[in-house]
């Protein structure tokens, strides 16, 4: 069906590749800042929403990339991708293309304005710290199609 070598279509994540995909996700990540903000409630300050901000986007990226798994909206491949998580979808399961440099330094990037915004407060370091970690070590290559612990692994 494919050429050899040539990456297979797969709807499921060919969206990340599209032109303004990654600025519409850095924008919907400011507006949910932004939404955080404008919640009046005194136990919200400014170092709790930047903490929640981060923490909540690193457990939507660690749910969407790493914990979904085959091609829960389209099925196309027959079957191929069923074992595959959306993160080792992208691009074929290359490492290092333009699209998982970037949906991995966004975290980073995230992280370290939270805590320029926390002053860096020792608990929100800790906690922000605690979750970047969780959302970047299954984004290492070691770990492409390895389970921890049998998690993920049906």
């Amino acid at each position: 069906m494919f050429a050899e070598g040539a990456p297979s279509h797969n709807p499921n994540v060919d969206w990340l590749n599209t032109r303004g995909m990654w600025t519409l996700y850095v924008i919907l990540l400011v507006m949910f800042h932004l939404f955080l903000l404008s919640i009046p409630v005194d136990a919200l300050t400014v170092p709790m929403v930047w903490t929640l901000t981060n923490v909540l986007h690193n457990l939507f990226s660690l749910i969407l990339f790493h914990f979904t798994k085959g091609t829960p909206w389209l099925d196309t491949d027959q079957g191929r991708s069923r074992a595959l998580t959306f993160w080792e979808q992208i691009d074929d399961g290359i490492q290092y293309t333009t699209t998982k440099k970037f949906f991995t330094i966004l975290p980073i990037v995230v992280y370290l304005m939270t805590g320029f915004y926390t002053n860096y407060d020792h608990a929100h370091f800790i906690v922000n710290t605690i979750s970047l970690v969780t959302v970047l070590v299954p984004k290492l290559p070691i770990f492409h199609r390895l389970r921890l612990f049998g998690i993920n692994r049906y």
